[in-house]
């Protein structure tokens, strides 16, 4: 018999851990495009784990090779030292990466890679003599991790109303979920104009004090808002005239999700630096990388003054020999089993599915922009988020495994999945939804 104590100790994140402790639902295996839960019930991952695991669970390739490089070479610090693996990764992703994106720094999770990225953007304009730069400017809604640097840049009221003051000096950019948009398939027609709140900034702060702006391509825990056509472009087009860093946080949509790599080269428009996280590994050992340009990366480390550490910044698992050795062989899967294009081609079934939630009792907005969609609920009177958290658990129930944020369900396929699956999913939430 299962004891019913003993969650007890552990302190789950994102969780109403006492409804949870009275009502938990836990997984007891993966494998493929399922979980199965302590009870048996097989679950179909309909969220790629947490939009990590694009090739599907219990890939033997990847275990393979992290077993194997930690019976070689367990742990390499790397301050100051270097391995083959993180050489070679770096170097992988480089090569994925748009033109002029040239230099890879590693870190373990989404959320470092985005305070790596505000440190990153703060020692550039201090290198070229404008330390004055130190504004950074996010949008409403945003999401970008959960250090104190990317609590600052979030937009969501309850990622940052318990703990005090941002850390940075932030100012905020409208949305661009608008009601026009809520149905939106690809690329909405509204809200492009919206990037120009950048240039009122500009007018307002002064252009010269801002140092980056930081942006989803497709926000991901606000519910799948994509880009307006033309708003990513405007915001390049205004990054570029007042000397502000424009970075892509594509820690949900990098390395396939898309279409293509990186969001950047699916809307066409190159950042100055680039998160990615989740993908990178599969979900089987924590990691995530920066990737910057050449004119930042030359700016902070060759044009240094004096000969020593040029970037005050790292951590203990920077480059984990067992991290990139999960991330090469991960990378060597999208390559070989052309998941790139997989994930195109699910795009349709998947808009398919989320349109066909229009008429669903209760449902409000339905969106899809690559292979990422979200549903929207109506909400409780009174009690925002209440209903996504429950259907989230009747789902698990009957079946299916997706992320709630507040009254959204996201939906983001693994690239292994096949048509019928897709098709499965949305069987399964209609029939949820419907009763």
């Amino acid at each position: 018999m299962t004891d019913p104590n003993r969650a007890d100790h552990y302190w789950l994140p994102f969780t109403p851990n006492r409804d949870f402790r009275r009502d938990p639902r836990n997984f007891a295996r993966a494998e493929g495009i399922h979980y199965w839960s302590e009870e048996g019930a097989r679950i179909i991952d309909a969220c790629s784990g947490l939009f990590c695991v694009p090739l599907g669970h219990g890939r033997r390739e990847i275990a393979d090779a992290v077993h194997a490089q930690l019976l070689e070479l367990d742990f390499a610090g790397a301050f100051m030292r270097g391995h083959e693996k993180a050489y070679a990764v770096a170097r992988r992703i480089a090569e994925l990466t748009p033109d002029g994106i040239e230099h890879v720094f590693f870190a373990s999770s989404g959320s470092e890679a985005v305070d790596t990225s505000i440190k990153i953007a703060l020692a550039y304009h201090h290198a070229r003599g404008e330390g004055h730069r130190t504004m950074l400017v996010s949008r409403d809604l945003a999401y970008h991790g959960v250090n104190m640097g990317g609590v600052s840049l979030s937009g969501i009221r309850g990622n940052r109303s318990a703990f005090g003051p941002s850390a940075s000096s932030v100012v905020h950019m409208r949305h661009t979920g608008i009601p026009e948009n809520r149905y939106a398939i690809g690329r909405p027609e509204h809200g492009g104009g919206l990037a120009d709140d950048l240039e009122r900034f500009c007018g307002i702060y002064g252009g010269e004090n801002i140092a980056a702006v930081f942006v989803e391509p497709v926000a991901g825990s606000t519910g799948c808002l994509a880009p307006p056509r033309g708003y990513l472009e405007r915001l390049r087009e205004l990054c570029t005239e007042y000397g502000i860093l424009l970075v892509f946080d594509e820690v949900i949509t990098g390395l396939g999700r898309m279409g293509h790599p990186f969001a950047a080269q699916a809307f066409g428009v190159t950042p100055d630096i680039m998160t990615m996280a989740k993908a990178l590994t599969n979900g089987m050992q924590p990691m995530s990388a920066v990737a910057v340009s050449g004119d930042v990366y030359d700016s902070i480390v060759e044009r240094a003054d004096g000969p020593l550490v040029e970037f005050f910044h790292g951590y203990t698992y920077s480059g984990h020999p067992a991290a990139c050795a999960a991330a090469a062989t991960a990378l060597d899967l999208l390559r070989e089993e052309k998941s790139f294009d997989r994930s195109a081609a699910l795009m349709k079934p998947l808009s398919d599915g989320i349109a066909s939630m229009n008429d669903v009792a209760h449902v409000v907005g339905a969106r899809a922009c690559g292979l990422f969609g979200a549903v929207d609920l109506e909400p409780v009177a009174g009690e925002p988020g209440r209903e996504g958290y429950e259907v989230q658990k009747r789902l698990f129930d009957a079946g299916l495994h997706l992320k709630a944020t507040g009254d959204s369900l996201l939906i983001a396929p693994a690239f292994v999945c096949e048509t019928g699956d897709v098709e499965d999913m949305f069987g399964i939430l209609r029939e949820v939804l419907g009763g």
